[in-house]
């Protein structure tokens, strides 16, 4: 599978997993509908299924996309939450997404 295409995949993987954590945290903080559990279950079988669609080897995969949900996270933080990102948040994401790239592009790289 090609980079960007996995990467691409990552990122809407990383935001099936926000989404489906992200609604039941304001079902049980915010006392919003429990309604809301519908959609969260949805979307984390979602990510599940979208994980499963990477062909490497799934612990490789998992250890990549971990760098790529970092930056997903950081940027729901700000956009969603509202909350200015600092310099450290925006570091540690370059560092896990160095992190990632090393991951996934090493084993090319060693052949």
């Amino acid at each position: 599978m090609d980079l960007l295409k996995t990467f691409a995949l990552f990122v809407g993987t990383a935001l099936a997993e926000i989404v489906g954590c992200y609604l039941p945290y304001l079902w049980l903080k915010q006392d919003r509908s429990a309604w809301l559990l519908l959609p969260a279950a949805f979307s984390l079988a979602l990510f599940a299924w979208l994980l499963s669609l990477h062909p490497t080897a799934a612990g490789r995969v998992y250890a990549a996309y971990g760098g790529v949900y970092i930056g997903v996270a950081i940027v729901w933080l700000w956009a969603v939450d509202k909350v200015q990102p600092t310099l450290t948040d925006w570091i540690g994401v370059g560092v896990s997404l160095l992190g990632m790239a090393i991951i996934m592009v090493g084993p090319r790289l060693m052949r």
